[in-house]
């Protein structure tokens, strides 16, 4: 048996170069990728990712606008679809991360405006898969969850959970 893989600091910034961008290279969330899902959930959301991409100084587009760091985004989201769950929330962390995977709108008075239909689309999707990943793993995020999506601007109606498994799937009996 190995042995788990400490959690990194919280708040401690990732780089995520330009050259790891354009090759879609996801090795600096390695030392977030080897870890137990126990050690992320401990942490709480403390993960955060500065993306060095160069732009031009008259370069009006936010990095949510860029192609380039976009897609290094939803590969990262596709291999670690925990990645939101341990996302800083209160410096714009997480909503950066799903303005990258998300339709949107920004402007400077309101800042990032999502897609209504998107985002709760996007979100109970992810509320289901993070549930169900976590409860296979003996634990329980429905806190974190419905943290991250106040964060997004949406309230979790009370009924949500209750109609969801308390406990992970039973395993599907093979057929003999």
């Amino acid at each position: 048996m190995t042995p788990a893989a400490a959690a990194p600091a919280p708040l401690t910034p990732i780089a995520i170069s330009s050259e790891a961008i354009s090759n879609q290279d996801l090795s600096p969330l390695a030392s977030w990728a080897g870890m137990a899902a126990s050690d992320l959930l401990l942490g709480g959301p403390g993960l955060e990712l500065q993306y060095h991409w160069p732009r031009a100084d008259d370069d009006p587009r936010e990095l949510s606008e860029i192609a380039e760091p976009r897609l290094w985004t939803l590969r990262a989201d596709a291999h670690y679809p925990w990645l939101p769950l341990v996302l800083e929330r209160s410096s714009g962390q997480l909503t950066r991360h799903v303005a990258m995977l998300l339709p949107h709108g920004f402007s400077p008075a309101e800042g990032i405006r999502f897609a209504p239909g998107a985002l709760e689309l996007w979100l109970t999707h992810r509320l289901y898969l993070l549930d169900h990943w976590a409860l296979n793993e003996g634990l329980n995020c429905r806190q974190g969850l419905g943290q991250m999506a106040a964060v997004l601007g949406l309230e979790l109606d009370p009924g949500f959970w209750p109609c969801l498994p308390a406990s992970a799937d039973p395993q599907p009996e093979a057929a003999g």
